[in-house]
């Protein structure tokens, strides 16, 4: 199955998300048995925000991945392209730069961030090519980029195992603490659609991405993803 296999365009998944924007958060802790926050760490160090910093957080719904960078001085602006997840992030934190924007077509002028991070939302892009190739637009000479997202177990029984929980245990769960719990259904075939380790990082590289490596996560659960946008006149 392919990402298009899903059949839900760009303005339907992001309608998908208005309605889970309320208790997302709540969600995600409990579906995740509370391994998100430990994601979210690991994602932090990776990042490395430090005063004087810029740094762009991509699908930041509420800004709950945000909030590490903020705390580490660094200016740092939570963009969305779910209107309902920038509101409930606005009721809570009125005073962060909160930006609408389409991953494939960024409102940013090139060379701007000193990092790039999206956690959770590569696979709901349309054209996830595109987006990375805007991140890197983006990003300053130097910058690094950071992709945290759900993957594939590397240990092939515990793999069969994740995905009956997937698709079996999750809709259940979500019906029970989700605000709009169809929403998670998309979301376990859009995890078991998406490509292995690997292949993502080959992606990043064809985008033009320069030392690209990954990490497992909870035992390929998750995975994190990074990369460099190379100085002007480098070499990978």
């Amino acid at each position: 199955m392919t990402r298009a296999s899903l059949d839900k365009q760009p303005h339907e998944v992001a309608a998908m998300f208005d309605d889970v924007a309320e208790r997302y958060d709540l969600t995600n802790d409990v579906l995740s048995l509370g391994q998100s926050r430990f994601w979210r760490r690991a994602v932090t160090r990776a990042v490395e925000p430090c005063a004087g910093q810029r740094v762009l957080d991509l699908a930041a719904g509420t800004a709950t991945s945000a909030m590490p960078f903020v705390e580490a001085g660094a200016f740092t602006v939570p963009c969305d392209f779910s209107l309902g997840m920038l509101s409930e992030g606005k009721k809570r934190h009125a005073w962060m730069p909160f930006t609408a924007g389409d991953a494939t077509r960024l409102p940013f002028r090139d060379d701007v961030f000193d990092a790039v991070t999206i956690s959770f939302g590569l696979r709901n892009i349309s054209d996830v090519d595109a987006a990375l190739r805007e991140m890197l637009r983006v990003t300053a000479p130097g910058g690094r980029l950071v992709i945290c997202e759900f993957s594939h177990p590397t240990w092939a029984p515990f793999r069969t195992v994740y995905a009956e929980y997937l698709m079996r245990a999750l809709p259940p769960v979500a019906r029970r603490v989700s605000s709009s719990p169809d929403a998670y259904v998309y979301l376990a075939e859009s995890i078991r659609a998406w490509p292995e380790q690997p292949a993502l990082a080959g992606q990043l590289q064809r985008a033009g991405w320069s030392r690209v490596a990954w990490r497992n996560l909870s035992g390929g659960i998750v995975a994190l993803h990074r990369g460099v946008k190379a100085s002007a006149g480098a070499r990978d």
